[in-house]
């Protein structure tokens, strides 16, 4: 059963790597075998990543990279090449909301600046999936090996009341992620996505959290939306993004999106 998830042969690019989901995920990965690139704009973050896979027995490095600047990934990319080896594992778990496109009581949607919601988009679409797998993704294909996993959200599949357009753009994430998987499926390549619950992250805290740590009136809501009455934690990630790497276990999956949310998206009423 363990050759299933073995990724000993597998170099992995994890995009948003600094970030608690992303961390979590290159940490996983790399528990299962794979050498792991840790990409990030964070050197502190990053340094601290690698020093934490590697005391836990696991090989990474970290490439300082700009999700959003096709030049920087291309750049990380050649690095990665030269010190890892070609990269066969793409995950993209760069991205987040942003107050100046959250809607609140005294910020309607109609007066959210068209600049803001387009750095957002960006930030979600264009850095969280289209220009990672603009880069790496064709030399995937031109090797017939490859597994891309795209961070989608549940906001996604129900879009949110406030943050208007972080689920707009995650909507297309997913959109894009079943465009790849059909374009690319023949070449070998299998793309998927993973659609995170709620698990608090810097992001999100002031949302979820009051100044004195207690729960804030929007996670009671989003409590009260959950069987499970609880937020995800980082590591529970994992299983579902080793699976997708692990070419023997997920070897005839692409285009599916694993949703780990506590049941968020099974509750009405």
């Amino acid at each position: 059963m363990s050759r299933l998830f073995d990724l000993s042969n597998e170099v992995a690019v994890v995009l948003g790597a600094t970030g608690a989901l992303g961390g979590a995920m290159a940490e996983g990965l790399a528990a299962a075998g794979a050498a792991v690139a840790v990409l990030g704009r964070n050197v502190a973050r990053g340094e601290a990543r690698v020093a934490a896979i590697r005391k836990a027995g696991g090989r990474a490095e970290f490439f300082g990279a700009d999700a959003i600047d096709r030049a920087s990934l291309a750049d990380a990319h050649s690095r990665i090449r030269d010190q890892l080896g070609p990269p066969t594992v793409l995950v993209n778990a760069a991205g987040g909301n942003d107050a100046r496109v959250t809607v609140t009581a005294d910020r309607s949607f109609e007066s959210i600046a068209v600049t803001d919601w387009q750095a957002n988009f960006d930030l979600n679409l264009v850095g969280g999936a289209l220009l990672p797998c603009q880069e790496f993704g064709p030399a995937m294909v031109a090797r017939g090996k490859g597994s891309v996993i795209n961070i989608a959200s549940v906001s996604a599949h129900l879009p949110l009341s406030r943050v208007v357009s972080y689920s707009a753009a995650k909507a297309a994430v997913m959109s894009l992620t079943r465009f790849l998987a059909r374009e690319w499926a023949i070449h070998g390549v299998r793309v998927n996505s993973i659609t995170p619950g709620f698990f608090p992250a810097e992001q999100n805290r002031g949302l979820l959290f009051n100044e004195d740590g207690s729960p804030s009136a929007r996670t009671q809501q989003i409590w009260n939306h959950t069987p499970m009455r609880r937020f995800g934690t980082s590591d529970e990630l994992v299983g579902a993004a080793v699976f997708l790497a692990a070419s023997k276990a997920s070897s005839f999956v692409t285009g599916s999106d694993i949703v780990v949310d506590g049941g968020f998206l099974s509750q009405t009423i």
